[in-house]
């Protein structure tokens, strides 16, 4: 793996104009994950209210003494249907990287804040299961934590990349538990899932910082626009994941339900 000081002994008089271009593509990456987070949550407050009204006539199920489901609602989170939005993120994930290198970047960008949208239809139970003062207050701590944990990714100076494989392995791990835990429906099992899942997700927060600024450091010299372009916006989606998969772990353990 390609050091930083090494990079900035090789390339001499082209330091400055390397650490300027980094600096601009951290950026872009941080920009990019921005009006993406900006999308989704947008999405999910809009949805979630499309879902709900306080007129028992246009409703179709009851949620609490003075909110119902409308029909929209039902179809979405009661139906079957909710189990195909519930994996949506997921499939879009594999096909966005698998065909990521078809795509300009300018097109690579349209498709993560489609699938930024997307996101939003998945998670935009939260606003009917969560009082919304929580779902703030720990976006706010995600917040905190997550500019933490990349600024650590960003500075430190030490090789994450074995510690980026057993993380990788353990979401995967999450994944298939949280899957079998969809019919087996354990409070407890749960509870670990979480609880293992804000340390992972934390733990790539700072993994996924330093390969952004890694590959960066290790192309610059190509001068390829267009794939750092790209490498921008797969850089945004990967702390993009981190940020969300963290949020919502965190929201089942201390969010405050209605």
């Amino acid at each position: 793996m390609a050091q930083f000081d090494t990079i900035r002994t090789a390339a001499g008089a082209r330091t400055a104009e390397i650490d300027e271009g980094l600096r601009a593509h951290m950026n872009k990456v941080y920009g990019t994950m921005s009006v993406g987070m900006l999308i989704t949550f947008a999405a999910a407050w809009a949805i979630s209210g499309l879902a709900v009204t306080a007129d028992p006539s246009a409703a179709v199920a009851q949620l609490s003494a003075d909110k119902y489901l409308t029909s929209f609602g039902y179809s979405i989170y009661g139906s079957p249907l909710k189990y195909v939005i519930m994996f949506a993120p997921l499939l879009f994930i594999f096909g966005f990287s698998a065909g990521i290198n078809r795509l300009s970047a300018s097109a690579a960008q349209l498709v993560f804040y489609v699938f930024a949208a997307v996101m939003g239809l998945s998670i935009s139970s939260i606003f009917l299961v969560f009082t919304g003062q929580s779902i703030i207050q720990v976006f706010l701590i995600t917040a905190i934590a997550f500019a933490g944990l990349s600024l650590v990714g960003y500075t430190t100076k030490k090789d994450l990349s074995a510690m980026g494989t057993f993380l990788i392995m353990g979401v995967i791990g999450l994944i298939v538990a949280s899957i079998v835990n969809i019919f087996l429906g354990s409070p407890a099992v749960a509870f670990a899932i979480s609880a293992i899942g804000v340390l992972i997700f934390a733990g790539l927060t700072a993994y996924d910082t330093q390969q952004i600024k890694n590959t960066y450091l290790q192309m610059a010299h190509a001068g390829d626009q267009e794939w750092l372009g790209k490498a921008a916006i797969m850089g945004a989606l990967s702390l993009y994941l981190d940020f969300i998969n963290m949020f919502m772990f965190l929201l089942q353990l201390f969010g405050n339900r209605e």
